[in-house]
Protein backbone atom coordinates (compact mmCIF):
# COMPACT_ATOMS: atom_id res chain seq x y z
CA UNK A 1 0.00 0.00 0.00
CA UNK A 2 1.27 3.47 -0.90
CA UNK A 3 0.23 7.07 -0.24
CA UNK A 4 0.90 8.69 -3.62
CA UNK A 5 3.08 11.28 -1.87
CA UNK A 6 6.08 11.31 -4.22
CA UNK A 7 9.40 12.63 -2.96
CA UNK A 8 11.73 10.93 -5.44
CA UNK A 9 12.05 10.20 -9.14
CA UNK A 10 14.38 7.76 -10.88
CA UNK A 11 15.71 7.17 -14.39
CA UNK A 12 15.40 3.97 -16.41
CA UNK A 13 18.90 2.80 -17.33
CA UNK A 14 18.12 -0.39 -19.21
CA UNK A 15 15.23 -2.46 -20.55
CA UNK A 16 16.18 -5.99 -21.59
CA UNK A 17 13.36 -8.44 -22.20
CA UNK A 18 11.14 -8.37 -19.14
CA UNK A 19 13.77 -6.82 -16.85
CA UNK A 20 13.62 -3.10 -16.06
CA UNK A 21 16.60 -1.43 -14.37
CA UNK A 22 16.17 1.96 -12.73
CA UNK A 23 18.81 4.22 -11.19
CA UNK A 24 17.49 5.35 -7.81
CA UNK A 25 18.85 6.71 -4.56
CA UNK A 26 16.08 4.97 -2.59
CA UNK A 27 17.28 1.68 -1.05
CA UNK A 28 14.87 -1.15 -1.88
CA UNK A 29 15.22 -4.52 -0.19
CA UNK A 30 15.07 -7.52 -2.57
CA UNK A 31 11.62 -9.04 -2.24
CA UNK A 32 10.21 -5.75 -0.97
CA UNK A 33 7.56 -3.70 -2.73
CA UNK A 34 8.23 -0.59 -4.79
CA UNK A 35 5.86 1.59 -6.82
CA UNK A 36 7.12 2.89 -10.17
CA UNK A 37 4.83 5.31 -12.01
CA UNK A 38 1.87 3.96 -10.06
CA UNK A 39 2.65 0.27 -10.68
CA UNK A 40 3.43 -2.04 -7.77
CA UNK A 41 6.43 -4.34 -8.24
CA UNK A 42 8.41 -6.77 -6.13
CA UNK A 43 12.07 -5.72 -6.21
CA UNK A 44 14.65 -8.18 -7.51
CA UNK A 45 18.27 -8.32 -6.26
CA UNK A 46 20.17 -5.37 -7.74
CA UNK A 47 23.38 -3.38 -7.41
CA UNK A 48 23.61 -0.47 -4.99
CA UNK A 49 21.85 2.62 -6.31
CA UNK A 50 19.66 0.54 -8.60
CA UNK A 51 16.14 -0.90 -8.57
CA UNK A 52 15.51 -3.98 -10.70
CA UNK A 53 12.01 -5.32 -11.42
CA UNK A 54 10.39 -7.82 -13.76
CA UNK A 55 7.68 -6.45 -16.05
CA UNK A 56 5.19 -9.13 -17.12
CA UNK A 57 3.26 -9.13 -20.38
CA UNK A 58 0.09 -8.46 -18.37
CA UNK A 59 1.64 -5.31 -16.88
CA UNK A 60 2.73 -4.10 -20.30
CA UNK A 61 -0.79 -4.57 -21.68
CA UNK A 62 -2.47 -2.69 -18.86
CA UNK A 63 -0.05 0.20 -18.27
CA UNK A 64 2.22 2.69 -20.02
CA UNK A 65 5.19 0.35 -19.66
CA UNK A 66 4.48 -1.02 -23.11
CA UNK A 67 6.58 1.91 -24.36
CA UNK A 68 9.14 2.39 -21.60
CA UNK A 69 12.74 2.95 -22.71
CA UNK A 70 16.14 3.86 -21.28
CA UNK A 71 16.19 7.51 -20.20
CA UNK A 72 12.55 7.56 -19.05
CA UNK A 73 12.02 9.29 -15.70
CA UNK A 74 9.66 7.56 -13.26
CA UNK A 75 8.00 8.42 -9.94
CA UNK A 76 9.21 6.16 -7.12
CA UNK A 77 7.61 5.36 -3.76
CA UNK A 78 8.16 2.70 -1.10
CA UNK A 79 5.16 1.14 0.70
CA UNK A 80 3.66 2.45 3.92
CA UNK A 81 5.51 1.44 7.07
CA UNK A 82 4.24 1.53 10.64
CA UNK A 83 4.03 5.11 11.83
CA UNK A 84 4.01 6.70 8.36
CA UNK A 85 1.63 9.56 7.58
CA UNK A 86 -1.26 8.62 5.28
CA UNK A 87 -2.72 12.11 4.68
CA UNK A 88 -6.06 10.62 3.61
CA UNK A 89 -4.82 9.07 0.35
CA UNK A 90 -4.16 5.39 -0.34
CA UNK A 91 -2.70 4.02 -3.57
CA UNK A 92 -2.61 0.28 -4.22
CA UNK A 93 -0.29 0.22 -7.20
CA UNK A 94 -2.87 -1.65 -9.31
CA UNK A 95 -3.41 0.46 -12.43
CA UNK A 96 -7.10 0.60 -13.39
CA UNK A 97 -6.58 2.19 -16.79
CA UNK A 98 -4.39 4.32 -19.03
CA UNK A 99 -5.49 7.89 -19.66
CA UNK A 100 -4.61 10.29 -22.47
CA UNK A 101 -3.61 13.91 -21.85
CA UNK A 102 -6.00 16.13 -23.80
CA UNK A 103 -4.80 19.57 -22.79
CA UNK A 104 -2.34 21.31 -20.44
CA UNK A 105 -2.89 24.99 -19.54
CA UNK A 106 -0.99 27.32 -17.23
CA UNK A 107 -2.97 28.85 -14.35
CA UNK A 108 -1.97 31.11 -11.44
CA UNK A 109 -1.98 28.12 -9.07
CA UNK A 110 0.08 25.89 -11.39
CA UNK A 111 -0.99 23.79 -14.38
CA UNK A 112 -4.44 22.41 -15.18
CA UNK A 113 -4.32 19.05 -16.93
CA UNK A 114 -7.31 17.50 -18.72
CA UNK A 115 -7.24 13.70 -18.99
CA UNK A 116 -9.49 11.29 -20.88
CA UNK A 117 -9.69 8.02 -18.90
CA UNK A 118 -11.43 4.73 -19.79
CA UNK A 119 -15.20 4.99 -19.25
CA UNK A 120 -15.18 2.39 -16.47
CA UNK A 121 -12.70 4.49 -14.49
CA UNK A 122 -14.40 7.81 -15.17
CA UNK A 123 -17.51 6.48 -13.43
CA UNK A 124 -15.48 6.05 -10.21
CA UNK A 125 -14.11 9.60 -10.11
CA UNK A 126 -15.69 12.32 -8.01
CA UNK A 127 -14.74 15.99 -7.92
CA UNK A 128 -12.64 16.86 -4.84
CA UNK A 129 -11.71 13.21 -4.30
CA UNK A 130 -8.30 11.78 -5.19
CA UNK A 131 -6.85 10.00 -8.21
CA UNK A 132 -3.36 8.59 -8.69
CA UNK A 133 -1.67 9.77 -11.91
CA UNK A 134 1.54 7.84 -12.56
CA UNK A 135 1.56 7.07 -8.83
CA UNK A 136 1.06 10.69 -7.72
CA UNK A 137 -2.06 11.27 -5.63
CA UNK A 138 -3.86 14.40 -6.90
CA UNK A 139 -7.21 15.98 -6.08
CA UNK A 140 -9.74 15.80 -8.91
CA UNK A 141 -10.83 19.33 -9.87
CA UNK A 142 -13.65 18.65 -12.35
CA UNK A 143 -15.37 15.63 -13.89
CA UNK A 144 -17.11 16.07 -17.25
CA UNK A 145 -18.80 13.64 -19.64
CA UNK A 146 -15.65 12.05 -21.04
CA UNK A 147 -12.77 13.65 -19.11
CA UNK A 148 -11.58 15.03 -15.82
CA UNK A 149 -9.11 17.69 -14.77
CA UNK A 150 -6.54 18.17 -12.01
CA UNK A 151 -4.49 21.18 -11.00
CA UNK A 152 -0.80 20.51 -10.45
CA UNK A 153 0.69 22.85 -7.85
CA UNK A 154 4.35 23.99 -8.05
CA UNK A 155 5.54 21.41 -5.48
CA UNK A 156 4.08 18.56 -7.57
CA UNK A 157 5.53 20.01 -10.79
CA UNK A 158 8.96 20.18 -9.16
CA UNK A 159 9.12 16.84 -7.35
CA UNK A 160 7.36 14.50 -9.80
CA UNK A 161 7.36 13.68 -13.49
CA UNK A 162 3.94 15.29 -13.97
CA UNK A 163 5.53 18.65 -14.72
CA UNK A 164 6.63 17.28 -18.08
CA UNK A 165 3.20 16.14 -19.25
CA UNK A 166 2.13 17.29 -22.71
CA UNK A 167 -0.88 16.79 -24.98
CA UNK A 168 -1.03 13.24 -26.28
CA UNK A 169 0.98 11.68 -23.43
CA UNK A 170 -0.36 8.56 -21.70
CA UNK A 171 -0.54 8.13 -17.92
CA UNK A 172 -1.36 5.33 -15.50
CA UNK A 173 -4.52 5.94 -13.48
CA UNK A 174 -5.92 4.51 -10.26
CA UNK A 175 -8.96 5.74 -8.35
CA UNK A 176 -8.57 6.38 -4.64
CA UNK A 177 -9.12 3.32 -2.45
CA UNK A 178 -10.73 5.27 0.39
CA UNK A 179 -13.30 6.76 -1.97
CA UNK A 180 -14.09 3.34 -3.46
CA UNK A 181 -14.64 1.78 -0.04
CA UNK A 182 -16.77 4.70 1.14
CA UNK A 183 -18.93 4.59 -2.00
CA UNK A 184 -19.44 0.85 -1.50
CA UNK A 185 -20.88 1.53 1.95
CA UNK A 186 -17.79 0.26 3.78
CA UNK A 187 -17.22 3.28 6.03
CA UNK A 188 -16.69 1.45 9.37
CA UNK A 189 -14.59 -1.24 7.67
CA UNK A 190 -12.55 1.52 6.02
CA UNK A 191 -11.62 3.01 9.40
CA UNK A 192 -10.63 -0.37 10.80
CA UNK A 193 -8.62 -1.17 7.66
CA UNK A 194 -6.61 2.03 7.88
CA UNK A 195 -5.83 1.30 11.53
CA UNK A 196 -4.49 -2.13 10.51
CA UNK A 197 -1.99 -0.85 7.92
CA UNK A 198 0.55 -2.20 7.13
CA UNK A 199 -0.64 -5.55 8.58
CA UNK A 200 -3.66 -5.95 6.32
CA UNK A 201 -3.82 -5.64 2.55
CA UNK A 202 -1.05 -6.65 0.19
CA UNK A 203 2.25 -7.56 1.83
CA UNK A 204 5.51 -8.59 0.19
CA UNK A 205 8.98 -9.92 0.78
CA UNK A 206 10.26 -12.16 3.56
CA UNK A 207 8.61 -10.08 6.29
CA UNK A 208 5.28 -10.26 4.46
CA UNK A 209 5.52 -14.05 4.19
CA UNK A 210 6.35 -14.31 7.89
CA UNK A 211 3.22 -12.28 8.74
CA UNK A 212 1.09 -14.53 6.54
CA UNK A 213 2.49 -17.71 8.15
CA UNK A 214 1.83 -16.26 11.61
CA UNK A 215 -1.77 -15.54 10.61
CA UNK A 216 -2.24 -19.14 9.42
CA UNK A 217 -0.66 -20.51 12.60
CA UNK A 218 -3.10 -18.47 14.68
CA UNK A 219 -6.06 -19.96 12.82
CA UNK A 220 -6.70 -16.86 10.73
CA UNK A 221 -7.21 -16.46 7.01
CA UNK A 222 -4.95 -14.98 4.35
CA UNK A 223 -5.34 -14.25 0.64
CA UNK A 224 -2.89 -15.76 -1.84
CA UNK A 225 -2.82 -13.91 -5.18
CA UNK A 226 -1.70 -15.74 -8.31
CA UNK A 227 -1.04 -13.14 -11.04
CA UNK A 228 0.11 -15.58 -13.71
CA UNK A 229 -1.53 -19.00 -13.92
CA UNK A 230 -5.08 -18.22 -12.78
CA UNK A 231 -5.13 -14.44 -12.20
CA UNK A 232 -7.23 -15.16 -9.12
CA UNK A 233 -6.93 -14.81 -5.37
CA UNK A 234 -7.93 -17.45 -2.83
CA UNK A 235 -8.69 -17.10 0.86
CA UNK A 236 -6.64 -19.74 2.70
CA UNK A 237 -7.06 -21.25 6.18
CA UNK A 238 -5.38 -24.15 7.99
CA UNK A 239 -7.64 -27.21 8.13
CA UNK A 240 -6.46 -28.19 11.60
CA UNK A 241 -7.86 -24.96 13.08
CA UNK A 242 -10.80 -24.38 10.78
CA UNK A 243 -13.96 -23.16 12.50
CA UNK A 244 -17.63 -22.91 11.38
CA UNK A 245 -17.34 -19.11 11.36
CA UNK A 246 -14.56 -19.34 8.78
CA UNK A 247 -16.70 -21.63 6.60
CA UNK A 248 -19.56 -19.14 6.79
CA UNK A 249 -17.17 -16.36 5.75
CA UNK A 250 -16.06 -18.31 2.68
CA UNK A 251 -19.62 -19.20 1.67
CA UNK A 252 -21.14 -15.75 2.10
CA UNK A 253 -18.29 -13.31 1.44
CA UNK A 254 -15.58 -15.02 -0.62
CA UNK A 255 -18.28 -16.76 -2.72
CA UNK A 256 -15.95 -19.06 -4.67
CA UNK A 257 -15.70 -22.87 -4.60
CA UNK A 258 -14.30 -24.08 -1.28
CA UNK A 259 -11.82 -26.96 -1.58
CA UNK A 260 -9.46 -28.76 0.79
CA UNK A 261 -5.84 -28.92 -0.45
CA UNK A 262 -4.10 -31.84 1.22
CA UNK A 263 -0.86 -33.71 1.09
CA UNK A 264 -1.27 -36.64 -1.30
CA UNK A 265 -0.18 -39.18 1.34
CA UNK A 266 -2.96 -38.02 3.67
CA UNK A 267 -5.60 -38.77 1.03
CA UNK A 268 -3.97 -42.10 0.21
CA UNK A 269 -3.88 -43.11 3.89
CA UNK A 270 -7.55 -42.23 4.29
CA UNK A 271 -8.51 -44.08 1.07
CA UNK A 272 -9.93 -41.00 -0.64
CA UNK A 273 -9.34 -41.72 -4.33
CA UNK A 274 -8.91 -39.31 -7.24
CA UNK A 275 -12.00 -38.34 -9.19
CA UNK A 276 -12.23 -39.92 -12.66
CA UNK A 277 -11.55 -37.87 -15.77
CA UNK A 278 -8.81 -35.69 -17.18
CA UNK A 279 -9.30 -32.80 -14.74
CA UNK A 280 -9.36 -29.06 -15.27
CA UNK A 281 -7.08 -26.81 -17.35
CA UNK A 282 -4.79 -26.05 -14.41
CA UNK A 283 -4.00 -29.68 -13.60
CA UNK A 284 -5.81 -29.62 -10.23
CA UNK A 285 -5.79 -33.09 -8.65
CA UNK A 286 -9.42 -33.39 -7.52
CA UNK A 287 -10.39 -36.27 -5.24
CA UNK A 288 -13.72 -37.81 -4.31
CA UNK A 289 -15.81 -35.58 -2.06
CA UNK A 290 -16.44 -36.59 1.55
CA UNK A 291 -18.63 -36.05 4.61
CA UNK A 292 -17.95 -36.83 8.26
CA UNK A 293 -19.55 -40.21 9.02
CA UNK A 294 -20.40 -39.27 12.59
CA UNK A 295 -22.35 -36.13 11.60
CA UNK A 296 -26.08 -36.16 12.17
CA UNK A 297 -27.16 -33.70 9.46
CA UNK A 298 -26.77 -33.57 5.70
CA UNK A 299 -23.12 -32.46 5.88
CA UNK A 300 -23.90 -29.15 4.17
CA UNK A 301 -23.99 -26.78 7.14
CA UNK A 302 -20.97 -24.64 7.95
CA UNK A 303 -20.52 -26.48 11.25
CA UNK A 304 -20.58 -29.95 9.66
CA UNK A 305 -18.29 -29.00 6.80
CA UNK A 306 -15.81 -27.46 9.27
CA UNK A 307 -15.95 -30.64 11.39
CA UNK A 308 -15.29 -32.77 8.30
CA UNK A 309 -12.27 -30.65 7.42
CA UNK A 310 -10.81 -30.75 10.95
CA UNK A 311 -11.16 -34.52 10.99
CA UNK A 312 -9.42 -34.80 7.62
CA UNK A 313 -6.49 -32.91 9.17
CA UNK A 314 -6.39 -35.05 12.31
CA UNK A 315 -3.38 -37.34 12.66
CA UNK A 316 -5.53 -40.19 14.05
CA UNK A 317 -8.20 -40.05 11.31
CA UNK A 318 -9.05 -43.37 9.64
CA UNK A 319 -10.84 -44.18 6.34
CA UNK A 320 -14.08 -45.14 8.09
CA UNK A 321 -14.39 -41.60 9.50
CA UNK A 322 -15.72 -40.43 6.13
CA UNK A 323 -18.62 -41.05 3.78
CA UNK A 324 -18.00 -40.88 0.02
CA UNK A 325 -19.20 -38.84 -1.88
CA UNK A 326 -20.09 -35.84 0.25
CA UNK A 327 -19.98 -32.05 0.46
CA UNK A 328 -16.28 -31.40 1.17
CA UNK A 329 -13.90 -31.48 -1.79
CA UNK A 330 -10.28 -32.57 -1.19
CA UNK A 331 -7.46 -31.74 -3.62
CA UNK A 332 -4.07 -33.44 -3.71
CA UNK A 333 -0.99 -31.23 -3.64
CA UNK A 334 2.06 -32.24 -5.64
CA UNK A 335 4.79 -33.80 -3.46
CA UNK A 336 7.23 -31.01 -4.34
CA UNK A 337 4.64 -28.35 -3.46
CA UNK A 338 5.47 -24.94 -4.97
CA UNK A 339 8.72 -26.26 -6.33
CA UNK A 340 6.74 -28.63 -8.55
CA UNK A 341 3.55 -26.70 -9.32
CA UNK A 342 2.71 -23.03 -8.86
CA UNK A 343 -0.89 -23.45 -7.71
CA UNK A 344 -3.16 -22.47 -4.83
CA UNK A 345 -3.38 -26.13 -3.83
CA UNK A 346 0.36 -26.33 -3.26
CA UNK A 347 0.51 -22.84 -1.70
CA UNK A 348 -2.15 -23.80 0.86
CA UNK A 349 -0.35 -26.96 1.98
CA UNK A 350 3.01 -25.17 2.03
CA UNK A 351 1.60 -22.46 4.31
CA UNK A 352 0.13 -25.05 6.67
CA UNK A 353 3.47 -26.85 6.94
CA UNK A 354 5.35 -23.58 7.43
CA UNK A 355 2.97 -22.80 10.31
CA UNK A 356 3.79 -26.16 11.93
CA UNK A 357 0.34 -27.58 11.26
CA UNK A 358 -1.04 -30.64 9.48
CA UNK A 359 -0.68 -30.56 5.66
CA UNK A 360 -4.40 -30.00 5.13
CA UNK A 361 -5.81 -26.57 4.39
CA UNK A 362 -8.85 -24.77 3.04
CA UNK A 363 -8.95 -22.42 0.06
CA UNK A 364 -11.72 -20.55 -1.71
CA UNK A 365 -11.56 -18.14 -4.64
CA UNK A 366 -12.75 -14.58 -4.10
CA UNK A 367 -15.57 -13.62 -6.46
CA UNK A 368 -17.11 -10.18 -6.85
CA UNK A 369 -20.85 -9.66 -6.18
CA UNK A 370 -21.44 -9.48 -9.97
CA UNK A 371 -20.08 -13.01 -10.42
CA UNK A 372 -16.73 -11.96 -11.94
CA UNK A 373 -13.54 -13.25 -10.34
CA UNK A 374 -11.87 -10.57 -8.22
CA UNK A 375 -8.83 -8.86 -9.73
CA UNK A 376 -5.85 -7.49 -7.76
CA UNK A 377 -7.47 -4.16 -6.88
CA UNK A 378 -10.71 -5.93 -5.83
CA UNK A 379 -8.71 -8.39 -3.75
CA UNK A 380 -6.81 -5.75 -1.83
CA UNK A 381 -10.02 -3.88 -1.10
CA UNK A 382 -11.49 -7.20 0.10
CA UNK A 383 -8.50 -7.88 2.35
CA UNK A 384 -8.58 -4.40 3.84
CA UNK A 385 -12.30 -4.60 4.52
CA UNK A 386 -11.92 -7.93 6.32
CA UNK A 387 -8.46 -7.21 7.82
CA UNK A 388 -6.66 -10.05 6.04
CA UNK A 389 -3.07 -10.06 4.80
CA UNK A 390 -2.53 -10.77 1.09
CA UNK A 391 0.61 -12.25 -0.48
CA UNK A 392 1.74 -12.94 -4.04
CA UNK A 393 2.29 -16.65 -4.68
CA UNK A 394 5.73 -15.84 -6.11
CA UNK A 395 6.76 -14.42 -2.72
CA UNK A 396 5.80 -17.77 -1.17
CA UNK A 397 8.03 -19.55 -3.69
CA UNK A 398 10.94 -17.29 -2.79
CA UNK A 399 10.63 -17.04 0.98
CA UNK A 400 8.88 -20.15 2.34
Amino acid sequence: MFTGRIEHTATVTEVIGDVLRVKSAIPVTPGGAVCLDGIRFTAEPADAGEVRVVVTDETRRRTTLDRVAAGTTMNVELPIAAGDRIDGHLVQGHVEGVGKILRVTVEPAGQRVWIKPPDRLLAKLVAKSSVAIDGVSITVAEVLKDRFSVVLVPNTLEKTTLGGLAEGDRVNLESDLLVRMARDGQGPELLRAVSQLPWAGQLSGEVGVQKVVAQIAAGGGVVVWDPTAESEGDVVFAGERFRPEAMTFLLTLACGHTTIPSAADVLKRLEIPPMPGEGDRQGTAMHVSIDLASATGTGVSAAERAATIRRLAAADAVPTDFLRPGHVFPLAARPGLLGERLGHTEATVALCLAAGLAPVGVCCEVMRPDGVMAGPADLEQFTLRWELPMIDIHDLVRWL
